[in-house]
């Protein structure tokens, strides 16, 4: 299978499960995945996740949080920056998400953090997704 954009298939696979009450997700392992889950997990939005090996180049396996009544932590989860039309913002320019209620995911050349990190550390980047 052909994939261009493994972020938004790892985006879409989050999303669907959310809407579909699923207790966790397998999406293709690779790096850049791994290091978004881990903000993911930091920031609150999923209860765990873990690297899992199959046959083929291991998976990440994404445990989906929900609160009491099985109400979504995840609201939505968008991509914003894609391989055809790539978004960058500066240091002083990254957006908030939803009036502050959610988060942004960049890709820095500090690695992969939050627009709050990446405000805070004072550095710019690629805006990978918004999630809230």
């Amino acid at each position: 299978m052909n994939m261009t954009d493994p972020i938004a298939d790892m985006i879409t696979r989050i999303r669907n499960g959310v809407r579909a009450r699923l207790p966790k997700i397998d999406v293709p392992a690779s790096r850049l995945k791994a290091e978004i889950a881990r903000i993911l997990k930091n920031e609150g939005y999923i209860a765990n996740y873990r690297l899992v090996e199959d046959d083929r180049h291991g998976a990440i396996r994404i445990f989906l949080k929900y609160g009491p009544g099985w109400e979504r932590v995840i609201t939505d989860v968008q991509r914003v920056s894609k391989p055809g039309c790539r978004i960058y913002c500066g240091k002083g320019e990254i957006p908030r998400v939803y009036g502050g209620l959610g988060i942004n995911i960049l890709s820095t050349s500090r690695g992969v953090m939050t627009g709050r990190e990446a405000a805070r550390t004072g550095v710019g980047g690629e805006i990978l997704c918004n999630v809230w």
